[in-house]
């Protein structure tokens, strides 16, 4: 199989690579050049925002058995790139978000839930689930429905994280001392590591798949207490988890999944839209996820590799909470 890969230097487009490379793929690296390319890629350099940014495209010959698309920003540069490529490539893979749907969706939506109303293939940035959206629109309308596969991923966790979520987990835990651990303990969570979304991503192309997929794990695949256990053992440190009621946590005005990286209170449209959609259709073609423990671990692993602090999107906003905003509500949970 040929790959042509539109990123690939970083988090799921690095997991892709070098899932491909593993299984004997010949892998094209399409990217600006900020980052390193992954070792055994054929690298093509271009700026798909510039004018004439996909010249080094054009001009490569031959063809692609799939193009892989990790596009986040306006839908025109995925239009631009579709257009370009669709009688040279045999399917497009567009890594998309499960964002697109319409907020907020019910606990077990399926890929047929409604989606955002107001994108376009032909937009410039408007907010991240109307460019998502817009990508899988610009997708479809190059490749057909036919030769066009959106993965509608949930949360991604996993080694390269550069969204700051488990990262910011693992070194918080790493620091010791008593740590807010936000409740329930067995909180369920859906989320996917890139690994195991790359994975599936080219055994969809290997089947010769078409058409959207809900991409995460099934529902309940771990719990927040499990992932905080296992962040508490692979770094080893002094760490004591206080269990705290999540209107505690709500009423000192903490936000879920951005103070409190991945989790959401239980019961709220949160939970349903991020950690309850139905992924029947993913787990039916092949989707295996690794137990919660491996996952963390080899993040610890690869972030103890790359000095401890992980790469951050410049355009993700920062996680974490703030210590002296923890201790307090410690505190206030312990009516001290």
């Amino acid at each position: 199989m040929r790959l042509l890969l539109l990123g690939g230097t970083e988090f799921v487009g690095r997991a892709v690579a070098e899932a491909a490379l593993a299984r004997g793929w010949e892998v094209t690296v399409f990217h600006r050049g900020r980052h390193e390319a992954p070792p055994g890629t054929r690298e093509l350099l271009g700026d798909r925002t510039e004018v004439d940014g996909l010249a080094a495209l054009d001009e490569e010959p031959g063809t692609w058995d799939v193009v892989v698309d990790t596009w986040s920003s306006a839908p025109r540069a995925v239009r631009d790139a579709a257009r370009l490529l669709r009688d040279r490539a045999g399917r497009y893979v567009y890594v998309s978000s499960c964002s697109v749907y319409t907020w907020a969706p019910p606990a077990g939506y399926g890929e047929d839930a409604p989606v955002v109303e107001g994108a376009s293939p032909d937009a410039d940035v408007t907010d991240y689930a109307r460019d998502k959206r817009g990508g899988e629109l610009a997708a479809v309308d190059a490749f057909g429905a036919d030769r066009s596969v959106l993965v509608r991923a949930g949360l991604l966790l996993g080694p390269y994280e550069n969204v700051g979520r488990l990262p910011w987990w693992l070194n918080r835990v790493a620091r010791g001392g008593p740590v807010l651990a936000p409740g329930p303990r067995d909180l369920p969570l859906q989320y996917v590591d890139g690994r195991d979304l790359a994975e599936w991503i080219l055994g969809a192309a290997e089947q010769g798949l078409s058409g959207p997929y809900n991409l995460m794990s099934p529902q309940g695949h771990t719990t927040m207490g499990e992932l905080l256990e296992a962040c508490v053992r692979v770094t080893g440190g002094p760490a004591e988890l206080r269990w705290t009621a999540p209107e505690v946590v709500l009423d000192a005005g903490v936000e879920p999944w951005t103070q409190l990286p991945v989790w959401v209170p239980p019961h709220s449209d949160m939970h349903d839209a991020l950690h309850s959609a139905d992924v029947s259709r993913a787990v039916a073609t092949g989707l295996r996820c690794r137990p919660v423990a491996e996952t963390v671990a080899d993040t610890w692993a690869w972030l103890r590799g790359i000095g401890g602090t992980a790469p951050q999107r410049p355009d993700r906003t920062v996680k974490g909470l703030d210590p002296e905003v923890e201790a307090k509500v410690l505190a206030a949970a312990q009516g001290v």
